[in-house]
């Protein structure tokens, strides 16, 4: 009886391991979340000659962040008198989802993934846009001018910022023929990283990305010097965590993407000339790339000052995607002489 379940499972068992397997994957996001905002005190602290967080849970601050959390959860939910009170409520879970559906698809190794689908990148790409939805929905609903405008920007950044970061990859699928992940991180295995053969694609999609993803330098929305905190200055408590829980997620989802795509994947560096790398476990591999793509994003957090809004602007549509248009063009040339 076990045999036949295991060799054809109905429906219903399908759908329960589905959910299971969910429930897993948000408990390791949220307590990514939790510790990845202890990294970024820490190093933050470390670079700017401050202490960090060391009083709850000793003398490292371990629990200081889910002591945070705690306080978020039991702080008083508030909502504006003449906000649009159903678009506030949801307005944070549309944020949220869009980036936590996108883990679907990133392959951790050749056997950890949850959906392998051949247009993986292109899913990744149309579901990460959503969130945009999710930002303006909080502003607007708000009622206030500051979020509206924190919202404003967010929406023009984002949409600004998309477009040459999905030019930056058509380098990369040029080469590597698909839109499929584990296909790019399996051409990366038989060639060199993406990061050498694409460097200026890699370049500008990391620039795009901390636009994408609203951390400093490109933090417009949030600019707590001129709007008050931006588009999420009405919310307060477990709304308010959500949309820096959005933040986050997508943080571990691009860190893990921009691994997937220019840092080979779970592929170590030159098998060939150094075979003895092999046998460290892909996983191993995967999380020294995505932990040091995390680090870079709290390194320049902690260094960067904040642009100006006309200068990010101009450095997305007159820096930025004309490279990556040059890039496009140049790595075509090159594949129909050289690669046919």
């Amino acid at each position: 009886m076990m045999e036949q379940l295991l060799a054809s499972p109905p429906s219903w068992l399908n759908f329960l391991l589905m959910i299971v397997f969910s429930a897993v994957l948000l408990v390791i996001v949220l307590g990514f979340v939790t510790y990845a905002i202890l990294a970024e005190r820490k190093v933050i602290g470390y670079m700017q000659g401050r202490i960090g967080p060391n009083r709850t849970g000793g003398k490292l601050g371990l629990l200081q962040t889910a002591a945070d959390v705690l306080k978020l959860l039991i702080k008083e939910d508030t909502i504006p008198h003449k906000a649009d009170r159903p678009l506030f409520i949801i307005a944070p879970v549309i944020a949220f989802v869009p980036s936590f559906l996108i883990l679907a698809v990133i392959p951790f190794t050749d056997k950890l993934y949850f959906s392998d689908i051949g247009v993986g990148l292109l899913y990744y790409i149309a579901i990460s846009g959503l969130s945009t939805l999710g930002i303006m929905a909080g502003a607007w609903a708000s009622n206030n001018k500051y979020a509206l405008i924190g919202g404003m920007r967010a929406v023009a950044q984002m949409i600004s910022y998309e477009i040459p970061l999905v030019m930056s990859v058509i380098g990369v699928i040029l080469i590597s023929g698909s839109l499929n992940l584990n296909t790019i991180v399996e051409t990366q295995a038989n060639h060199f990283w993406f990061i050498l053969l694409q460097p200026i694609a890699f370049l500008v999609f990391v620039v795009a990305a901390v636009a994408e993803l609203n951390r400093t330098p490109f933090d417009l929305a949030e600019a707590e010097s001129e709007l008050v905190s931006g588009y999420h200055v009405e919310y307060s408590g477990f709304r308010f965590a959500i949309f820096m829980l959005a933040e986050y997620v997508y943080m571990f989802a691009m860190a893990a993407l921009i691994t997937v795509l220019f840092l080979g994947g779970w592929h170590p560096p030159f098998p060939e000339l150094l075979p003895f790398l092999t046998y460290i476990p892909g996983a191993l591999w995967f999380a020294l790339k995505f932990s040091f793509m995390i680090f870079f994003f709290i390194w320049l957090r902690a260094t960067l000052p904040r642009l100006r809004a006309d200068h990010l602007m101009e450095m997305g549509w007159k820096v930025l995607l004309p490279i990556a248009l040059l890039n496009i063009f140049v790595t075509a040339i090159i594949k129909e002489l050289f690669f046919k």
